[in-house]
C-alpha cells in the first residue's frame, strides 16, 4: 500500500507552545526560499546588465540593484516562515535573544552591513566613482555586505571594510560625475624664455585628446611656482576628461610626455643639476693670469650644432588613455558573485 503522503505532511517534528513544525510545512517553508533565492538572482542578474549597458545613473541603478535583492530574499524568508506555521508575534523572545547573539558574536558582521547600507543610501561613494583612502586607490566596482570592491588601474581587486569608508577620510576624485583639475610640475634651464614656455606648453596639452574644451571657469594655465637650484620651476593646470581622471598615474605620465616633447620642439631646455665652480686668485694671481701660474688655459667653448627639428615621440600614456577602462562583462561579474 502507498503511505498516506497527508499523514506524512502533518508529522510534527517540534512543538514548543504555540509553535508546532511539521514536515510539510518545513518542506513549503524550504520550497519559498529556494524560489525567493531563484528570483533575487534573477532580478538582481538582470539589473546589472541593465547597469552596463546604461553606463549612465549607474549608482542609482545598483540601489536598486542591492534594494530588490535584498527586499526579495527578506520577504522570502518572511514568508517562509509564515508557511512553516509559525507566529512572527511568537518569535518576539526568541528575536530578542537572536539580537543579543548578535551583539555579543557577530558586533563586527552586522557593524559592516549596516555600514554597506550607510554607504549605499547616502551617495558620497558610488559604483563608478574613483576614491582614493589609505592604503587603495581605484574605481568602486562593487559595495557588498561586509566589504567594497575596489579596483585599481592595474586591474588588482582591493577589498576595504565598509566601515573604513564611514568612519575614515576618502578623497572621491569623480563626485557627482565631474572633473578635477590636475597639476603637472615641470623645470627648464634659466635662461629660458618664459613666455615661449608657456604657449609651447598651452599648445600641448590643449592639443591633447583627453583634455576638455576650456571655458570660462575652467582654463589650461602655466604658472611659475619658484626657483629651483638648476632651473625655473612650473607646473601646468588642466582640465581632464572624467575618463582620465580615472587613471592619474597614466595621465600625469601622458602630460609629462607632452610637455617634454613640447620643449623640445620649441629648443627650450630642461635643466639638469650642475655646479660651477668660480676661482677668484690663484697664488695671488687672478683670471687668466691664475689660469696661466697653473699651467691651463681657459677653454673655448664648442660651437654648436644646428638642432634639427624633433619628431613626435611615442607616448605609451596618452595611448592607453585612449582607450576606455575596462570593464567586466555581466556574465564576469555573475561569476565573480554568484549571489
Amino acid at each position: 500500500m502507498l503511505p498516506d503522503l497527508t499523514a506524512i505532511e502533518d508529522t510534527r517534528l517540534i512543538k514548543l507552545g504555540h509553535i508546532s513544525l511539521t514536515l510539510g510545512g518545513v518542506i513549503s517553508a524550504l520550497m519559498v526560499v529556494g524560489v525567493a533565492i531563484a528570483l533575487a538572482w534573477l532580478v538582481t542578474r538582470g539589473i546589472r546588465r541593465l547597469r552596463v549597458r546604461a553606463r549612465r545613473a549607474t549608482g542609482t541603478l545598483y540601489l536598486l540593484e542591492k534594494l530588490a535583492g535584498y527586499g526579495i530574499i527578506v520577504t522570502g524568508v518572511m514568508m517562509a516562515l509564515s508557511t512553516a506555521g509559525l507566529n512572527l508575534s511568537s518569535l518576539a523572545v526568541f528575536a530578542g535573544a537572536i539580537g543579543i547573539g548578535l551583539g555579543l558574536g557577530l558586533q563586527g558582521v552586522v557593524k559592516e552591513f549596516v555600514s554597506g547600507l550607510f554607504i549605499i543610501f547616502d551617495g558620497m561613494v558610488s559604483v563608478g566613482d574613483y576614491v582614493e583612502l589609505e592604503g587603495a586607490r581605484g574605481i568602486i566596482a562593487e559595495i557588498g555586505p561586509r566589504a567594497t570592491r575596489i579596483r585599481n588601474n592595474d586591474n588588482i581587486d582591493v577589498v576595504v571594510p565598509n566601515s573604513k569608508l564611514i568612519e575614515g577620510t576618502v578623497t572621491n576624485w569623480t563626485l557627482k560625475g565631474d572633473t578635477r583639475r590636475i597639476h603637472i610640475p615641470f623645470g627648464v634651464a634659466y635662461e629660458s624664455d618664459r613666455a615661449a614656455v608657456r604657449e609651447a606648453v598651452l599648445a600641448a596639452a590643449r592639443a591633447s585628446p583627453f583634455t576638455l574644451p576650456e571655458t570660462e571657469t575652467r582654463k589650461s594655465q602655466v604658472w611659475l611656482t619658484g626657483f629651483g637650484d638648476s632651473s625655473l620651476n612650473f607646473e601646468l593646470l588642466v582640465w581632464p576628461t572624467l575618463d582620465a581622471v580615472k587613471r592619474p598615474a597614466a595621465m600625469h605620465a601622458a602630460y609629462t610626455w607632452a610637455i617634454a616633447d613640447a620643449l623640445d620642439a620649441a629648443g627650450i631646455e630642461i635643466p639638469f643639476p650642475q655646479t660651477d665652480l668660480h676661482l677668484r686668485s690663484v697664488f695671488g694671481h687672478a683670471g687668466d693670469d691664475g689660469l696661466d701660474v697653473m699651467g691651463l688655459k681657459r677653454p673655448r667653448p664648442a660651437p654648436r650644432p644646428a638642432a634639427a627639428a624633433p619628431t613626435p615621440t611615442a607616448n605609451d600614456a596618452a595611448e592607453e588613455l585612449s582607450h576606455p577602462p575596462e570593464e567586466r562583462s555581466p556574465e564576469t561579474e555573475a561569476e565573480a558573485d554568484p549571489g
